[in-house]
């Protein structure tokens, strides 16, 4: 690993979540350096959400902390998050249906540089639509520039979904369930699209998914949650091979 790769993003420190006498992340430590794609893996109820939230402060851990490019991460507020160079894709899609896919991305980069008013008030280009255009190229969206994104399959709009989070050109990207619901067809241009952007632009990703296929695909490094702790990191390969991991999935 060079000298820029081993550049730390994004860093948790011993972070924990208790709902009452429930442990869903216990002392969960590690680092994600610049540029690589980390998946986060983990058999239901592992706390892989859990962590997320609280990475993303939308939960506020019990203990621990973490930081994003050396900063403190606490108190602040979800929708600050980019203005850290952060993007992020949600489980439940966040496009709006009856606008257009280049209206969704527009609108996309305006929560980056206004207020929800701003956003749904302010002007339909806000000399946003340049930067948008390339993004509906990127992800091959162009047939569908003009469409209502409601109306496309669940697949293609998680591609418009993807090209918001890259509207603020961040530095890392935290992508939730991004094969959910997506057709093996779709799932191998999204990731076609995720590696290339990664290999072109340097942008990080962290990957929460249940398809482990996609993630080993898609990863140069894993994480293995079970019952809320790290029980194994490594490449893909050693991932595959790990007893523990295999023991997790299966029941034990």
């Amino acid at each position: 690993m060079n000298a820029a790769a081993q550049e730390v993003i994004l860093s948790v420190h011993n972070m924990s979540k208790r709902f009452g006498g429930i442990r869903a992340v216990h002392q969960v430590s590690f680092d994600v350096h610049k540029g690589e794609i980390l998946g986060l893996i983990g058999p239901n109820g592992s706390g892989k959400s859990t962590l997320f939230n609280c990475i993303l402060g939308q939960s506020k851990p019990t203990e621990g902390h973490c930081q994003i490019n050396g900063k403190s991460t606490d108190g602040v507020r979800p929708a600050d998050l980019s203005l850290m160079g952060v993007g992020r894709t949600f489980q439940q899609l966040s496009v709006f249906p009856n606008m257009t896919v280049l209206d969704n991305i527009i609108v996309a980069g305006q929560e980056h540089e206004g207020s929800m008013l701003s956003r749904l008030f302010g002007k339909s280009d806000a000399g946003l639509t340049e930067k948008a255009e390339q993004l509906i190229e990127f992800f091959r969206l162009t047939p569908y520039r003009d469409t209502p994104a409601g109306s496309l399959s669940y697949g293609q709009q998680k591609l418009v979904d993807a090209a918001m989070a890259f509207m603020a050109g961040p530095g890392i990207v935290l992508l939730d369930e991004p094969a959910g619901g997506v057709n093996l067809t779709m799932l191998g241009h999204l990731k076609d699209r995720l590696i290339t952007y990664n290999r072109e632009h340097g942008t990080t990703f962290v990957v929460i998914e249940h398809n482990m296929e996609f993630v080993m695909s898609l990863c140069t490094r894993v994480i293995v949650l079970a019952q809320g702790e790290i029980i194994a990191e490594g490449t893909p390969d050693e991932i595959r091979a790990n007893q523990l991991v295999i023991d997790a999935y299966l029941g034990g």
